[in-house]
């Protein structure tokens, strides 16, 4: 999440598992499974953390065509570093706010005159994230490779991330007073960093994946890569959404109503019990033959390969006290007293399985982009889907854990999916492009099916482009614009907290982007990203969820940033930068619209020699209250003011 702020375009909601599904151009990533490591699929829903990543790249408009499913509004691959033929280390102590602490290695071995070995290890904890959850997190990666530059190369490595995070579950709306309308709904006068849940709440997970890969060159022009990848992720969340305390059968001494009238510190809150229990087991195989060649009179440059997947996922439910679980009672708490330390046992819950989704999914595909004429280029590409969802669903009565009645659906999904482009580079410095293409969501991308859904066709998107890059004289600044078109058919809206499953039917959104990045002098670096949404519209409503005509939710009229540093001399470089969004209105606009924001942020860094240097960043430094993450019954404030320090040994 910290990588992506730096991505114009980029929302977030507090969906309601506690997961935090990311938005680009409006439309989900994470919901639809739009989250990729080394370009293969990374659908589970944890706390990911950047330590074994080289870098984490933002694919904009629609892909199912590179992808398979989802890619609506974008994808985001996370690029894992690679072993060397250098030796070379890192190590980094991050000290800062809220106790936090952070250790990370990256260790590079050349083993032999072909292969190296890589060893990425991470340890984080903190007392609070500056946003109400605390953090205590673990990561070890390792990768060797041998054969490198030879013909056949190969990769195997191992990723394992474990987590016992806190969480933020959220924080309730409140209105000015009690004939304010819904309108005027807003935050908490709370700061972000104030915890209100259980002492034994948690979000426990783990990820841990094992990839193979074999690179075969057949020749200076043609390679075929192919890669496995087998993976195991768990999650177990206790959580406690916060909620103003009203009056009723459970708390008879609340009043009626809370507004900020007669908020304060003796305002209650209650907590409620939030949980999510579930695994997930992946097995994903992709290869891909890429080759330069000569035919008909132009050039070549075709990309060609199969994918497959297998993905199992169970969920577990808690027996309720009736069923024979234990009887958890989880008390109030009041504004004033945050972090109060109240406990319940968890590890008493008793878990069943609720259900269980198995998928498979096999994909085909081909590309080719051809040098028609000296300084134009065509693209044209074609996938063909197939996958097949089998859904379980458990249940027992109120009262007793017996009988079990099983429900099972089946979801078969044969879907085509192509893009179309056309490139114009008149110099090396400038190219200019048109694109069209199309993607699909179906109704398993969120692992689970009903009578509602099951049979309802995959939702469809059409994604418009054109723009440019253009680079400096010299190659050290490039801009680049885009300007898109998204159509998305038959939209569902599926929210699991409420049960409603509908297709509000059709959606649009327009708008510009503008990326510039490198050096205005060799001392000023600058680096920019902007987008503007002015057109987003709810095309064919649904009959309850947002409404025709409305501007669909979590869709900002504009975001972005802009982050710059200065060399002063040799040792010395400092850096400021800002994060800006526009208005926006949580998911199923429920009436009101959540204000914009700008946070600022310094650095300052010391390079004592070529292996030694010293890094201080302050984030928001004007300590903006903002609601970072937003649902229609809560929102998760984005971090206060916080200051961390780094050391970076080099050796």
């Amino acid at each position: 999440k910290e990588a992506l702020k730096n991505t114009a375009g980029i929302s977030f909601l507090a969906a309601e598992g506690g997961e935090e599904d990311i938005r680009l151009r409006g439309f989900p990533l994470q919901a639809s499974g739009d989250i990729f490591v080394d370009a293969i699929r990374d659908p589970a829903f944890y706390d990911r953390d950047t330590f074994n990543f080289d870098r984490v790249e933002v694919l904009r408009g629609s892909a199912s065509m590179l992808f398979g499913r989802g890619s609506t509004g974008g994808a985001v691959n996370q690029v894992s570093k690679v072993p060397r033929l250098i030796n070379e280390n890192q190590a980094e102590l991050t000290l800062g706010s809220y106790n936090f602490v952070r250790a990370v290695a990256d260790l590079n071995v050349h083993t032999g005159e072909n292969s190296a070995l890589r060893i990425n290890a991470m340890a984080n904890t903190a007392d609070n994230d500056g946003a109400g959850s605390r953090i205590r997190k673990a990561g070890i990666a390792g990768a060797f490779r041998w054969g490198i530059g030879e013909r056949d190369e190969f990769t195997a490595s191992l990723f394992y991330l474990e987590n016992r995070n806190g969480i933020n579950y959220g924080l309730p709306w409140i209105r000015p007073s009690a004939t304010s309308p819904v309108s005027d709904t807003q935050m908490l006068p709370l700061p972000p960093q104030n915890y209100y849940g259980m002492a034994s709440d948690v979000n426990e997970g783990s990820a841990g994946y094992g990839t193979f890969t074999h690179l075969h060159r057949f020749d200076a022009d043609t390679e075929l890569r192919s890669q496995l990848r087998v993976g195991r992720y768990t999650r177990d969340q206790r959580a406690s959404a916060i909620r103003l305390c009203r009056q009723s059968t459970a708390n008879p001494d609340c009043p009626e109503n809370v507004t900020l009238d007669d908020f304060g510190s003796s305002t209650q809150l209650t907590r409620g019990t939030n949980l999510k229990k579930q695994d997930l087991d992946t097995v994903y195989g992709q290869s891909d033959y890429a080759t330069r060649f000569q035919a008909w009179g132009v050039r070549h440059e075709m990309l060609t390969g199969v994918d497959f997947a297998w993905e199992k996922k169970k969920v577990y439910a808690a027996l309720t006290p009736a069923q024979g679980g234990p009887a958890l009672v989880k008390p109030k708490t009041t504004a004033g007293d945050p972090d109060d330390g109240a406990w319940i046992d968890e590890s008493s819950r008793v878990f069943r399985t609720a259900s269980q989704y198995d998928a498979k999914g096999v994909g085909i595909y081909a590309q080719d982009l051809i040098q028609v004429a000296p300084a134009w280029k065509v693209l044209a590409g074609l996938r063909y889907d197939w996958l097949q969802g089998d859904y379980d669903t458990f249940s027992i009565p109120n009262n007793a854990t017996s009988p079990v009645t099983t429900s099972s659906y089946r979801m078969k999904v044969s879907q085509w999916s192509g893009r179309l482009g056309l490139m114009y580079q008149p110099t090396p410095l400038s190219s200019y492009y048109a694109s069209a293409a199309n993607s699909f969501n179906t109704s398993g991308d969120a692992y689970s099916l009903s009578a509602s859904n099951v049979d309802i066709p995959p939702e469809q998107s059409v994604n418009m482009e054109i723009g440019a890059r253009i680079d400096s004289d010299d190659k050290r600044f490039t801009t680049r614009v885009a300007a898109f078109w998204t159509n998305k058919y038959q939209e569902r809206n599926t929210d699991p907290l409420v049960n409603l499953v509908t297709l509000s039917g059709k959606r649009h959104a327009a708008g510009l982007e503008v990326d510039l990045s490198g050096r205005l002098t060799p001392r000023w670096e600058v680096f920019g990203s902007y987008m503007w949404l002015p057109i987003a519209n709810i095309d064919v409503g649904a009959a309850t969820g947002e409404s025709q005509g409305s501007r669909p939710s979590l869709t900002p009229l504009y975001s972005g940033t802009l982050w710059s540093t200065y060399q002063l001399d040799a040792r010395w470089r400092v850096g400021a930068g800002i994060n800006f969004q526009g208005w926006q209105t949580p998911n199923r606009n429920p009436g009101w619209e959540v204000p914009g924001y700008v946070t600022g942020d310094l650095m300052a860094e010391y390079v004592a020699s070529e292996s030694v240097s010293v890094k201080a960043y302050v984030n928001n430094i004007t300590d903006v209250l903002y609601a970072n993450s937003l649902y229609s019954a809560h929102y998760v404030p984005g971090p206060g003011r916080m200051l961390q320090v780094t050391a970076t040994l080099r050796f």
